[in-house]
């Protein structure tokens, strides 16, 4: 069920009349969603301003993140780098004063310099004067090194007061379409920032906010495209026929990938239809039944190897623990969490270096959720399941990371009662629900190359939630 603030807040003269009746409705800003494939020119014509401090590790990288995807840098405390790479790839870096207004895509800060409670008096400085400029839909991203035991105190406060303001930021402005992430790099992550930084200020990440992603090293296995970032991969999703599942295979297929799709067997031939669409390959099976991690793997091989394992298969029992039935606790705890050890145990052996594994977790499995013993439980042991497997698998290049979605539109929350589903849409920094498509563009930046330095981490993609975001 499509939902009717967001639709009425697309509408001009809709808006117009709420407004001349003063009638206290907020509208949710209508998102700019990705319409095609990913482009070497991701933010082309995107004006930012980016601030930070003399002598900055980051700032050559940064510049070439910014420049090379075809943004514009209106301000820079290392100008004279954006300047040098503004010409060495055909963008555009200028200083502006401080105070001249004009609409921005967005605000970059680089604050790794922070190291005290004093640097933080900067955060007002800056976004004081100039986070209003950003225009509706814009971005802002920071990004800084993490805390660490080792800092001082005093280190460790300034550094993690980053965190509650940018979390705090995302939700000020969510109701522009503004989104706010905090991206913790750590110093052998220096050279994983371009990745991440043209897609946190894409429009495929236009559901992600109030997020703090920690960046390593990892493996870059040399140079990559940035469009059609999957060609000559395989990628292997599980509940593929509809949904979040659908919409994955989709946005892989759509950026090179060759698809298995997987999904239990059924009189429904959408499975069928959907691979015969994406020239992927159908294949119908129960992954708890006996040998699922077997016959996955032949199929993995026959298809040429296995790059990218997503587990998005899963279902829900809900009942509070007192009355739940042993059979709906044994079934939620078998598909959800048993089936994908499993899985997982089988085919990373399997998997081609530089693969990439993402489980679809919830932020039910962060901030636990009444009812839902069994679906948190198990949530929260795959995120658990994958940090594992980042550790395991980190000296062969593979990543393995968790997606936590919020409140998505899709069949089964149509079918959730009224009051409910509002509240839900609404519990977030943006206003509204997200769309399948918003889970799997994140699931498929994970995918790409240039993610590798994001492993163990948990994404979620829930518009800055109010529940465990």
């Amino acid at each position: 069920m499509a939902d009717f603030l967001v639709q009425l807040a697309g509408n001009d003269n809709a808006r117009r009349i709420l407004k001349r009746l003063g009638l206290p409705i907020a509208l949710p800003q209508p998102l700019e969603r990705r319409t095609g494939s990913w482009k070497n020119d991701e933010l082309h014509a995107r004006t930012w301003r980016v601030f930070g401090s003399a002598g900055s590790s980051l700032a050559m990288p940064l510049a070439k993140a910014l420049v090379r995807s075809g943004g514009e840098v209106l301000h820079a405390t290392e100008l004279s780098t954006f300047t040098d790479v503004a010409e060495a790839f055909g963008g555009r870096a200028e200083a502006l004063p401080d105070d001249e207004r004009r609409d921005l895509s967005g605000i970059v800060l680089d604050a790794t310099h922070v190291s005290e409670p004093d640097h933080l008096d900067a955060l007002y400085d800056i976004f004081h004067l100039h986070l209003p400029m950003v225009a509706r839909g814009g971005r802002v991203l920071v990004l800084a090194r993490p805390p660490s035991s080792t800092d001082a105190p005093g280190c460790q406060a300034a550094r993690q007061a980053l965190e509650g303001f940018v979390r705090s930021v995302a939700k000020e402005v969510g109701g522009k379409g503004i989104t706010a992430n905090l991206l913790w790099v750590t110093p052998a992550g220096d050279g994983a920032i371009e990745g991440p930084v043209r897609w946190f200020l894409g429009d495929g990440a236009s559901f992600v906010t109030a997020q703090a992603i920690t960046l390593g090293g990892g493996d870059a296995s040399g140079p990559f495209p940035w469009s059609s970032p999957l060609t000559h991969k395989v990628a292997l999703v599980t509940g593929a026929a509809r949904g979040i599942g659908a919409a994955t295979a989709r946005v892989l297929a759509r950026e090179g990938a060759t698809v298995l799709l997987v999904d239990r067997p059924s009189d429904d031939d959408a499975l069928e239809t959907l691979a015969e669409e994406l020239g992927g390959r159908a294949v119908r099976l129960d992954i708890t039944a006996e040998g699922a991690g077997s016959l996955l793997a032949r199929e993995a091989s026959q298809a040429g190897g296995l790059d990218i394992l997503i587990h998005n298969a899963g279902v829900t029992r809900d009942r509070t623990i007192g009355r739940m039935p042993e059979a709906d606790w044994n079934l939620v705890l078998e598909v959800n969490l048993k089936a994908i050890e499993r899985l997982t145990r089988a085919l990373s052996p399997e998997m081609r270096e530089q693969g990439r594994i993402i489980t679809l977790a919830s932020i039910a499995g962060i901030a636990g959720n009444r009812g839902q013993t069994n679906y948190a439980a198990t949530k929260a042991g795959v995120i658990g399941l994958m940090r594992g497997y980042a550790e395991v698998l980190r000296d062969r290049g593979i990543t393995a990371n968790c997606i936590a979605p919020g409140f998505i539109e899709t069949d089964m929350t149509a079918k959730v009662p009224t009051v409910i589903r509002e509240a839900g849409r609404r519990l977030s920094a943006l206003g509204q629900g997200g769309l399948p498509e918003d889970v799997a563009e994140a699931i498929t930046f994970l995918a790409s190359p240039g993610a590798f330095g994001i492993n163990g981490q948990v994404l979620r993609v829930c518009g800055g939630n109010f529940l465990g975001a």
